[in-house]
């Protein structure tokens, strides 16, 4: 498998900007065998580099997973010769990604009309807060934001309290899917034009992307979607239930055969007869009700006693993964879903494997994250044939 051809091999990708949103889609790219090359500040480098709550031999534990595969070149765009240079690589790429403000890139005479001029078949992903259009396009706009605006923070939470994160980066990174997505779809028309184009993605209308039909739920039904914890309204049971041990256990026994599949494992077949629990619409109706039930069977045994049930009878359920159980799980290991890369600085780092699984050319990782700037020989002597005197230079005048 890892001899393989990666399917985006022959590709470059020129990948500016910071942070999540924009980088994540570099690092999609990069796992299918994209040639990505970051540029990045001289001497700062992305702020991802320093970011997390732990570090190990001084190193950020998110940078390794987030770099991954990519190839880091230090640049100052803010210097005419930094530009310059830029243009160069742009010139021979497939792809530029950014994630700038909106009109950063024309500010520094880098719009798409101009890059196109001498790359027509540039695909330039643009990632921002609010996209590249409309009155609020010139405003700063992070991944919290764009969430906020998208509709997920209002029903993320319980219903008593004040609506919360769901605990990840979700608007930086899925915006940086449909980044990727949108990237692949203009690769393949410009297989038969021969044209490039943009591709314009914001944070909020990606988390929008999500939202279900929550539009027309308040068009014509007037009803605002509401924070309602672990549960979905209306369809149960489908819920998170104690053990013995006081771990939770989930549940999801919502349709009619499997939730008399549960009521066996229970010993109580009957139920599945009850009028008031038979159908979709009796459960919904007596939600509450009918996890109380199921809490008092489920808080007698243990989550391993649980599971055992549940699987004899059929029935969709499990623990709350954290990563200690990840990393102990064998369908985990049989499927290779965490490997292990070596780290220059770490040893060797566990991560999660590329995915989708592709049969004939599956991604995979080479190497994580680059140290700052790893690439300038190799990147600048190939593509722009800057000489190691040369190099020097730039990097004595604050330009690489």
């Amino acid at each position: 498998m890892a001899d393989k051809k990666r399917p985006l091999e022959g590709l470059r990708v020129v990948e500016m900007g910071a942070f999540i949103a924009g980088p994540f889609c570099g690092q999609l790219l990069a796992d299918f065998g994209a040639e990505v090359i970051k540029i990045e500040p001289p001497g700062k480098g992305d702020p991802m580099r320093q970011w997390g709550r732990h570090r190990h031999n001084g190193k950020s534990l998110w940078w390794p997973v987030l770099a991954r595969n990519k190839k880091s070149v230090t640049l100052n765009l803010k210097s005419e010769k930094g530009r310059q240079m830029a243009k160069e690589l742009i010139d021979s790429a497939d792809f530029l990604l950014e994630n700038f403000r909106a009109g950063m890139l024309e500010k520094w005479g880098m719009d798409y009309e101009t890059l196109k001029a001498t790359n027509p078949g540039l695909i330039m992903i643009r990632v921002s807060g609010y996209g590249q259009t409309g009155p609020y396009k010139d405003k700063p706009g992070f991944g919290s934001i764009g969430e906020a605006m998208g509709g997920i923070r209002y029903i993320t939470g319980y219903p008593d309290r004040p609506p919360t994160r769901i605990g990840i980066s979700i608007g930086d990174s899925l915006t940086s899917v449909f980044g990727a997505i949108g990237g692949l779809v203009a690769l393949h028309e410009r297989s038969k034009t021969g044209k490039g184009q943009v591709v314009d993605i914001s944070i909020y209308e990606a988390v929008l992307s999500l939202m279900e039909s929550l539009i027309p739920e308040y068009q014509f039904a007037g009803e605002i979607r509401e924070r309602t914890g672990s549960i979905l309204p209306n369809v149960a049971p489908s819920n998170i239930y104690p053990s013995s041990t006081g771990s939770f256990f989930l549940i999801a026994a919502n349709a009619d055969n499997i939730f008399g599949r549960l009521c066996k494992a229970m010993e109580r077949p009957e139920l599945a007869e009850d009028p008031r629990y038979a159908t979709h619409n009796a459960r919904g109706e007596r939600q509450e009700e009918l996890d109380e039930l199921i809490a008092q069977w489920t808080v007698k045994f243990t989550t391993d006693e649980l599971q055992k049930m549940m699987d004899e009878h059929g029935v969709p359920a499990g623990l709350i993964y954290t990563p200690r159980e990840m990393l102990a799980d064998p369908h985990f290991k049989a499927r290779n879903t965490i490997i292990e890369v070596a780290d220059k600085a770490m040893g060797n780092i566990k991560m999660q494997n590329v995915f989708p699984y592709l049969s004939e050319t599956p991604g995979g990782v080479a190497w994580t994250g680059p140290e700052l700037g790893e690439h300038n020989r190799q990147v600048y002597g190939d593509i722009l044939n800057i000489d190691a005197a040369q190099l020097e230079e730039l990097q004595s005048g604050g330009v690489i």
